[in-house]
Parts: C-alpha cells; structure tokens; sequence
C-alpha cells in the first residue's frame, strides 16, 4: 500500500493519472473495481477503473445515485471511519436491495468498502469493489484502507489548489492582451473570471449567483444548451460548440467561444470544464499615439487625432479636445488617409485598432 500511496502525487498534477492509481488500490487489497464520488454533487464523468466504466454509467444514467443506500454512511466516512456494506445494510437488505441486484450483481461486483476524504469543503468518497469470490471486507483491510485517507485528502486539496493556479493562470494570460475569459465547471458555474471580463459585464451580460447571466433571449437559450452538453459529455471528450452570438441594446454583440481546459486545471476535485472566451465584451483601448506615428509615420498632431478618432470620438470632439479648428483637424485626417492608404474614417480605424 505504501508504493500506491507514493504514486498519489501524480494524480494532483495529472488528473488522468486517478484511474491507474486506483487499479493499484485494488490489487493492493484485493478488489476488482473503484470509483470516486462526490457527497452531493455527482457526475458521470468522476474518474473510476476500467472494470468500473460500464457500470458507473447505468448507476447515472438510470439514477441510482440518487437512491443508493450506501450513501448513508458517507457521515461515518468522514468521521475517519471505513464503511462497509454490512455497516449500513442488513444481510437481508443486501439481497433485496434493487441496486445491487440491477447495478452491481449483473457486472460481477457484490461487496463495498468506502472511503473518506475531503476535497476542501467537499465531501469525497473512494468506493471500492469486490466480486462474490473476492469476499467482503474485514477487519484487516479496514485497518489497509484506513491509511489512504489522509493521503486522499492531502492529494484532493492539493490538486484542488494547483487547478486554481492553472485557471488563473489561464485566464490571467488572456487579460494581459485584454481578452475576457471565464471558466465554468461541468454544472455551468463561474469558477473565475479574469479582470477584463470583470470590467466589460454590465446589466446585459453579467455573472449573478455564480453563473453567466445574458439579457438576450436567443443567446441565453443557446447557453444553457451548452451547459446541458458540458454536463453530458464526459472530460476527455471535446467540446464541439459552434461560437454563440450575443446581442446588446447599444453595444456592438458579443462573441462567446468555447475552449477546453486541460492538464493541472482539470483537477476532479475543481471540476473545471470549459473556458469561455469573450470578444468584444468591452471597446478595446485606442493605440498610443507614439506607436501610431512609428507605425505609419504619421506626425505627432496627426497621431493624436487618430488616437482619438480610434476611441470613439466624433472629428469635431476629436479637435474640442486637441483644441484645434475642425477644419485643421479635416486636413490632419486628409493627410492620415494618403499616409495609411485608407479612404475613409472607419477604414483609417480599423486599421490603427489592430495595434492595440
């Protein structure tokens, strides 16, 4: 059990690394099948062996985690205890109970151990398996199993921890060139967002209650489909969703791409899923003047009034500001058309904003 527990390091790094490990746990005491789940929030994509896989998705896909007895003994889990079937369930309950006979029985599996750890706040179970041959759980492998615990939460805390860093990592990087970006977990919930997506939400597209919130109807309806698929679709498949347009009332819309999230930043424990990427939430600054007169060799006044030009001011508020006559500016703008090639206003703009 010690040459398992040393391997637990892998997992916080690589989360992929879960099912591999538990296979190690279950030739260390003698199972056949283990999965992890979570207290109160379970999903068909938690990690499990390969013996597990069939199993795991009709215990989801027909509800029974919902209604499985086994979760009563999750509160003596995490007291430090190594629950078993026969801790919660009577022999006769056993028999009778209609998710072991339509669950368990039919893939071979019979008796129980779980195992409890914490992942932060969240309550965490290491459910392992055996087959009627293998026998239930005693004593002695009680006492096995009880090792893993501290470790299990040590590595659930610590993964935690590293796909935070990971995400704000990530989406830090796309602040830097003033990329809005936030990360959503498999039930659609704002696990964090960047600082230029918090200075674009206003009340048309805005976070409330953990969650992305848009005014427009059609967009919203599209979003919450996206979540529906994030839900259903396990982690290490991809994500095919076509971009989602949002429009605004006086803004020009707002598109929404969808990227996976990998590596460390997927942690199970975390739950991150997809990160949703934001162009156009807010005006993108206009260029400094400097960088426009060295890239189109424009003279200082003329730069200035581009930059202006390429804020959002209007010509005439462009030369109140630079307090030159409108005509002085007209020439000024005449003389940055034949500099850049340009012929008219927005061209001239669509041109300098790519700098920014």
């Amino acid at each position: 059990m010690s040459k398992v527990i040393d391997r637990f390091g892998e997992a916080a790094v690589e989360p992929a690394a879960w099912p591999a490990i538990m296979d190690d746990i279950c030739r260390a005491v003698g199972a056949s099948a283990a999965v992890l789940l979570q207290s109160d929030v379970r999903t068909p994509d938690v990690p499990r062996t390969q013996s597990m896989d069939e199993g795991t998705r009709l215990y989801f896909k027909e509800g029974w985690h919902l209604t499985d007895p086994r979760a009563a003994g999750f509160p003596r889990m995490m007291s430090g205890e190594i629950v078993t079937d026969h801790d919660i369930l009577t022999p006769e309950q056993i028999r009778s109970n209609p998710m072991y006979n339509e669950v368990l029985y039919p893939f071979g599996l019979r008796w129980f151990a779980g195992v409890g750890f914490w992942a932060g706040s969240a309550a965490w179970a290491l459910a392992i398996q055996r087959t009627g041959r293998e026998g239930p759980f005693g004593a002695q492998d009680k006492r096995l199993l009880a090792r893993l615990a501290p470790r299990l939460t040590e590595t659930a805390t610590l993964s935690t921890a590293m796909g935070r860093i990971a995400l704000t990592s990530m989406t830090d990087v796309l602040s830097c060139v003033r990329q809005p970006a936030l990360v959503i977990n498999r039930q659609g919930m704002v696990l964090s967002t960047n600082a230029a997506a918090d200075a674009g939400f206003d009340e048309e597209i805005r976070i409330k209650d953990r969650q992305l919130v848009v005014r427009d109807k059609k967009a919203a309806t599209e979003l919450d489909q996206l979540i529906d698929m994030i839900r259903s679709t396990p982690d290490i498949a991809a994500l095919p969703a076509a971009p989602i347009a949002i429009r605004r009332t006086a803004k020009p819309p707002v598109v929404v791409r969808v990227l996976p999230v990998d590596g460390a930043a997927r942690s199970v424990f975390l739950g991150a899923r997809a990160m949703l990427v934001l162009s156009n939430l807010a005006p993108r600054p206009a260029p400094e003047p400097g960088l426009i007169s060295q890239a189109f060799g424009l003279t200082s006044a003329e730069s200035r009034l581009v930059s202006l030009l390429a804020s959002g001011r209007s010509l005439e508020e462009a030369a109140q500001t630079l307090r030159i006559a409108r005509e002085t500016a007209r020439n000024q703008l005449k003389s940055a058309f034949s500099k850049t090639g340009t012929h008219r206003q927005a061209e001239l703009i669509s041109l300098v904003s790519q700098l920014a």
